[in-house]
């Protein structure tokens, strides 16, 4: 199966550091409408598009989510060169920050590079200690006058990193989470039959704590909820076998549990058997650190939710060159729409 390779390659530039969304939400809003009964924005400034159930008379929900929101940067200060500081919005290893070009959203685009002190000049000492974030300052090429006609405190910063494919990957920044909101729009797409009703939500902040799938699950107070979020690839030289969570190309995640939820056991077993019905290829998620979504669907909605996850196996987390397998992304898109049509056939009281 092939995937869009071009609307990913869309999804995944286009910036949106958490509390800054605005530009991925307004192209999410535009590609949806044609797929869904009714799409809304809350407060917050989560995407929420209906696609009403047709076997449904007690009004049953699916919360489906996927955040739009990437890692990125806020500027703090400029000083009296033009040389701006920041702080990190979401999870950063300083040391991916090196010699990287990023974008500053001011009162237009300019793009600068991430500086640090230069190993020629550094002592012994400070070449052996691991980089720190305040380590490094944003280069923008101008003098201070020049930057702050078009730069002010407050500005968001997103990572500068186009899309291209590597063999049967993609490589891009923010395949976390794009990739998920790739797969829920073509879910969308391809829904044709869904009993429930389905609640596709395109959450923000989740970056910097879940907070959009919170407030989402609270409003929608899903009966089912699927998360959709990148996992932990680490099928690299040096990596022992229990340490890979999952492998590219082997197919879709299911998550079992991560550091903030345990999925409920019936809907890994309800995806389990629909991916082997369906042929789809999968394989099981334990992380043991770090958390999605899926922990705000599970909890917050009036009277919780029976969630699980599926899950994008990607390589290189949190860096501009995550890599994701076509056929992974595929799988995923197979196994939602196959969940979301099948949902009201499983006996949940088992």
């Amino acid at each position: 199966m092939e995937i869009n390779v071009p609307l990913l390659k869309q999804i995944c530039e286009i910036a949106g550091a958490p509390g800054f969304e605005k530009r991925v939400r307004d192209l999410v809003i535009d590609l949806v409408k044609p797929y869904a009964d009714e799409v809304s924005t809350d407060n917050l400034g989560n995407v929420i598009a209906i696609k009403r159930g047709n076997r449904n008379p007690d009004g049953k929900r699916v919360m489906v989510a996927a955040h739009l929101d990437e890692i990125g940067f806020i500027v703090t200060h400029i000083d009296e060169q033009g040389f701006l500081r920041f702080h990190t919005l979401g999870g950063f290893d300083p040391k991916t920050l090196t010699a990287q070009r990023v974008i500053v959203h001011g009162k237009k685009d300019l793009i600068g590079v991430m500086g640090s002190k230069p190993i020629h000049v550094m002592t012994q000492e400070e070449r052996a200690k691991l980089p720190k974030t305040t380590d490094f300052f944003i280069d923008l090429g101008m003098t201070k006058e020049e930057v702050e006609k078009y730069i002010t405190i407050g500005d968001p910063i997103t990572r500068d990193r186009e899309l291209i494919e590597m063999g049967d990957c993609v490589n891009c920044k923010s395949i976390d989470n794009r990739v998920a909101v790739f797969i829920l729009i073509e879910a969308l797409k391809k829904l044709q039959n869904p009993p429930y009703d389905v609640y596709a939500t395109f959450t923000v902040q989740e970056e910097v704590g879940i907070r959009g799938a919170n407030v989402a699950a609270h409003s929608i107070n899903p009966d089912f909820g699927i998360a959709l979020d990148t996992t932990i690839a680490f099928d690299v030289p040096g990596a022992a076998a229990h340490e890979k969570v999952t492998e590219l190309g082997k197919g879709t995640a299911i998550k079992i549990m991560d550091a903030m939820t345990i999925c409920d056991y019936r809907m890994v077993e309800f995806m389990k058997q629909t991916a082997t019905k369906e042929a789809i290829s999968w394989q099981p998620e334990i992380l043991t650190a770090g958390g999605t979504d899926t922990a705000g669907v599970q909890r917050m909605g009036k009277q919780g939710s029976i969630a699980g996850a599926i899950s994008i196996p990607t390589r290189h987390l949190h860096q501009v060159i995550e890599m994701a397998h076509k056929k992974d992304i595929a799988d995923s898109i197979s196994l939602l729409v196959a969940c979301l049509e099948q949902i009201d056939g499983y006996d949940w009281k088992h």
